[in-house]
């Protein structure tokens, strides 16, 4: 499993990197609260607080929904999409 620290710097990454992306439109409209509080976490903005962590760990799970794949551990976020990409290959 993918440990929490990194599941917020996945979901960081994906909130300033990819929230125009056309692609991935529903997903970030739906997960506007756990995007940008994961990217306020992973700068230290704030620090995470259980309820916070909820709210990650629905994001983070929609998001392994969404790509249609497993948490088997992952490093980054383009891991995630390498894996996405293998399954629908």
């Amino acid at each position: 499993m993918t440990p929490e620290q990194t599941r917020v710097d996945i979901l960081s990454d994906l909130w300033m990197n990819y929230r125009e992306d056309e692609n991935l439109d529903d997903f970030i409209f739906y997960n506007d609260l756990g995007l940008p509080l994961a990217y306020a976490i992973s700068t230290g903005i704030v620090e995470i607080t259980p309820r916070a962590a909820i709210y990650l760990d629905e994001t983070f799970n929609l998001l392994l929904e969404s790509l249609e794949i497993e948490d088997t551990g992952f490093a980054n976020l383009d891991e995630m999409f390498k894996a996405a990409e293998l399954k629908h290959s």
